[in-house]
């Protein structure tokens, strides 16, 4: 009886943004933002569209459901209200920080704002890429000198995604207008402040979101 070769099914090294999508739980679109910040390896076909390579999908899946110490501490992105939903949702704020202190001082003078507003804070921009995958914020306050990936390329990414148009975001710095244009500016229409963190600003901003957008207004 002549021998059955044996067929080796040839796994494919790399896959569509919609399978990765699939794989992932996300949106085409979070793919694809998640593609131009650098989380996920993809090159262009001689037609134009993206393969991601399957290995960098796989290690996504796996940072995200194991983050290190530094990450497994932010609290996770606040569920919003539904549109068609009676009672008016809380201001959505996103805080991206490199600095552990500041992270913090943030998280208890926020606390503290009259409107009472869902916050969630990120140590890195990597980690903010990874929460707007499925959470568009109202506001979104970050810094720009930060580690593994930083707030001026985290910015160019955000503001090339269409599903973040409504998102406010306002740079808090420790570096001078001069320094900042030379590393290529931020985009416009972003309001830039400096440091030491000027809450009360900050906070009037929140304020005016929240009356332009009729949300939630707790103790305000």
């Amino acid at each position: 009886m002549p021998d059955i070769p044996v067929v080796t099914p040839t796994i494919k090294t790399f896959c569509t943004t919609r399978e990765a999508a699939t794989m992932l739980g996300v949106s085409v679109g979070t793919v694809q933002l998640w593609v131009e910040s650098g989380l996920l390896n993809a090159w262009k076909t001689a037609g134009g569209h993206r393969r991601v390579m399957r290995d960098s999908v796989l290690g996504l899946l796996h940072k995200e459901s194991g983050l290190g110490a530094s990450q497994a501490a932010v609290p996770a992105p606040p569920v919003l209200a539904a549109p068609d939903e009676q009672r008016p949702r809380r201001l959505g704020v996103l805080v991206v920080e490199d600095d552990p202190v500041l992270l913090r001082l943030y998280e208890a003078t926020i606390k503290k704002w009259p409107m009472a507003p869902e916050l969630t804070l990120a140590p890195n921009g990597l980690t903010a890429l990874l929460k707007l995958g499925s959470y568009s914020p109202d506001l979104l306050i970050t810094d720009l000198n930060m580690s593994q990936l930083d707030g001026f390329e985290m910015l160019r990414v955000i503001r090339s995604t269409p599903s973040l148009d409504a998102t406010t975001i306002v740079v808090v710095s420790g570096l001078d207008a001069a320094m900042i244009a030379s590393r290529g500016g931020v985009p416009p229409g972003i309001e830039v402040l400096p440091k030491p963190i000027p809450f009360e600003r900050l906070k009037a901003i929140a304020m005016s979101l929240v009356n332009e957008r009729r949300l939630e207004r707790r103790g305000a």
